[in-house]
């Protein structure tokens, strides 16, 4: 069974950076699309990037393009988010899990909480 964990969110001032990880624990983290969501508090759970298996293609949200980067490391198992210029509105708890038409795996990851506030 797939297992994902995420890893690098905190408390950031507005303006600040953070970088994300999320390790996972399947052979076919390599051969799927896989992406960052973010729940805020009150809100569904949203789509904010993805990324092509090869790392090829990258999408984002509206919200977070141009301040926000998907990257992947595909013999480590591992997805990033390299998140700059950071906004209240970005604060959520984050979570990775497999992208692409076939939606997210049925399993997720405890996330890991980011919070932007001065």
């Amino acid at each position: 069974q797939v297992q994902l964990a995420e890893s690098g969110g905190g408390l950031v001032q507005p303006g600040g950076s953070l970088t994300l990880a999320c390790q996972v624990s399947t052979n076919f983290f390599r051969l799927n699309p896989m992406g960052w969501y973010r729940q805020a508090p009150g809100k569904e759970r949203e789509a904010i990037a993805g990324i092509t298996s090869g790392g090829g293609t990258r999408e984002y949200a509206d919200s977070v393009k141009g301040r926000f980067t998907i990257s992947r490391d595909n013999g480590k198992g591992t997805l990033y988010l390299q998140m700059n210029d950071l906004r209240p509105e970005d604060t959520a708890a984050y979570y990775c899990n497999k992208a692409g038409p076939y939606g997210p795996w049925e399993v997720w990851g405890q996330g890991t909480q980011v919070t932007v506030s001065s």
